[in-house]
């Protein structure tokens, strides 16, 4: 079987020798929009991230497998994918811990002033900052809770928070002391000090934080992003985010990447910046590459 790699994953000498030793052909290109280094119509399996983007999947005419190294599947042609009935795997839970951390890296960042501190230190000043905050007690909403929401909220649980996921179900779900469907949280935003989105990018979800949503945040609450920067109306945003100073967003995400020099984002104080980096950490690779031999094992398995 020939499979097509990209160089979405970084592999090791070893792994790829793995791959091999369960039956493929391996065949690479470094970026996926490049050309493909074999005929389309002889690719039986591919692990990329947005090769499809650049190519037809109407090329793949043999392609039974597709495994990606994203969590999101807002990068390919879904429905195409499943008329044809390819398989298609995603990297759920590859990046939960390093996202996880990166939401409670933010919230204590900003109630513990580390920007005030780092400033301080620059003009080598020494003045007491007497209102920090404390995430114990604090009432922190999870948008979305699935594999990242979880993770968010096991870490807020041990802060001593108390977490409420919204969703699609209310079922006793690891994480959350307490669940709510995602349609009641416009009516709830106001109890919150503390607003994480974990959701995936759907059309049910594009915008959802509106304006609406921003105008009845709670005085002094955070917002943080970690999922896609279509979730939030990027325009309100900065408007609400101009007019209630009280309000603070640390944002990893954005409606168009990179973010674009001209943003007023940059230049806000309550905002914090980062470019769509909450994903990395050192314990990623392991836990990718374990999905993809397993993925790989048991479609080959199935073909022979």
């Amino acid at each position: 079987m020939n499979l097509l790699l990209t160089g979405c994953f970084d592999y090791s000498k070893h792994q790829l020798q793995s791959l091999e030793a369960l039956g493929y052909n391996l065949h690479y290109i470094q970026y996926e929009k490049d050309d493909l280094p074999i005929d389309p119509a002889t690719i039986d399996a591919i692990v990329c991230n947005g090769l499809f983007l650049h190519h037809d999947l109407a090329q793949f005419s043999n392609l039974g497998f597709i495994q990606l190294t994203s969590a999101g599947y807002d990068r390919v042609p879904v429905n195409s994918i499943d008329e044809r009935c390819i398989q298609l795997h995603n990297a759920r839970g590859v990046y939960s811990i390093p996202m996880a951390e990166w939401a409670l890296f933010r919230v204590l960042e900003h109630y513990k002033d580390a920007r005030g501190f780092n400033k301080q230190q620059e003009s080598k000043q020494w003045l007491k900052h007497r209102n920090l905050r404390e995430v114990d007690g604090t009432k922190v909403a999870i948008i979305g809770a699935g594999n990242v929401g979880q993770e968010v909220g096991k870490r807020f649980q041990a802060m001593g928070a108390y977490t409420t996921g919204f969703d699609i179900h209310t079922s006793e779900t690891i994480g959350f002391d307490d669940m709510e469907l995602t349609e009641i949280f416009p009516e709830k935003v106001h109890n919150f000090d503390i607003i994480i989105l974990t959701a995936p990018l759907l059309p049910s979800t594009k915008g959802m934080i509106n304006e609406r949503i921003l105008t009845r945040m709670k005085d002094n609450s955070i917002i943080v992003n970690i999922a896609r920067g279509g979730l939030i109306d990027e325009t309100a945003l900065i408007n609400i985010l101009s007019a209630r100073k009280n309000i603070f967003a640390a944002l990893d995400v954005f409606e168009e990447e990179p973010l674009n020099i001209d943003s007023r984002l940059w230049d806000m104080e309550n905002v914090a910046i980062s470019p769509h980096n909450s994903f990395v950490g050192n314990g990623n690779n392991e836990r990718m590459f374990k999905i993809i031999f397993s993925n790989l094992k048991s479609f080959i398995e199935q073909n022979n």
